[in-house]
């Protein structure tokens, strides 16, 4: 009859510099919830959005388009989603901490997808509209062209920020 054998491991001395050190895994991969990749996306992702939001806000004539109505709402919530995931990032980070919980990397990655899937969406509907004014109408004299042109910009920045966040969300999923 064969036994196993348990063969207890000695800790390795406890040293200040282990204070100091991050606590986090191989697996963490810069970029991913809990780390400093992870917060600096969602910076970009907040400033190009609050930039788009600040441009296409600073029109008086934006309502009048829908293109234009669903791009405020969609970098509007945008911006309130990057925020409160940086500000979760940041608690991570002080912390020492990474997100390996599955239940908040599903809530990430699922609500990455569908913020960076509306951004995408009305940054490519208000630039039809706004080649639409420019190009197709020759009407940027009674419209701000140079502005919607702008915010239009500004929410697809915020959109290349968020879509490394998804697919490396959807990638810590997905290994797990």
């Amino acid at each position: 009859m064969v036994r196993p054998s348990v063969h207890p491991i000695e800790a390795p001395p406890l040293t200040d510099n282990a204070a100091i050190l991050p606590r986090q895994t191989l697996k963490d991969v810069q970029g991913m919830p809990g780390t400093i990749g992870g917060f600096i996306l969602r910076f970009f992702q907040f400033s190009f959005s609050i930039a788009s939001l600040s441009v296409m806000s600073s029109t008086n004539d934006f309502p009048s388009v829908t293109a234009f109505r669903y791009l405020v709402a969609a970098v509007s919530l945008q911006t309130l989603w990057s925020l409160s995931l940086a500000i979760a990032d940041i608690y991570a980070i002080l912390v020492r901490r990474s997100y390996r919980n599955s239940t908040i990397v599903r809530l990430f990655s699922i609500g990455d997808g569908i913020t960076s899937t509306m951004t995408f969406s009305s940054a490519c509907a208000s630039a039809g509209i706004t080649v639409l004014i420019g190009n197709d109408l020759n009407d940027c004299a009674q419209n701000h062209c140079s502005r919607f042109e702008t915010a239009t910009a500004m929410a697809f920045m915020s959109w290349f920020a968020a879509s490394p966040s998804f697919f490396l969300n959807f990638w810590t999923l997905a290994s797990k």
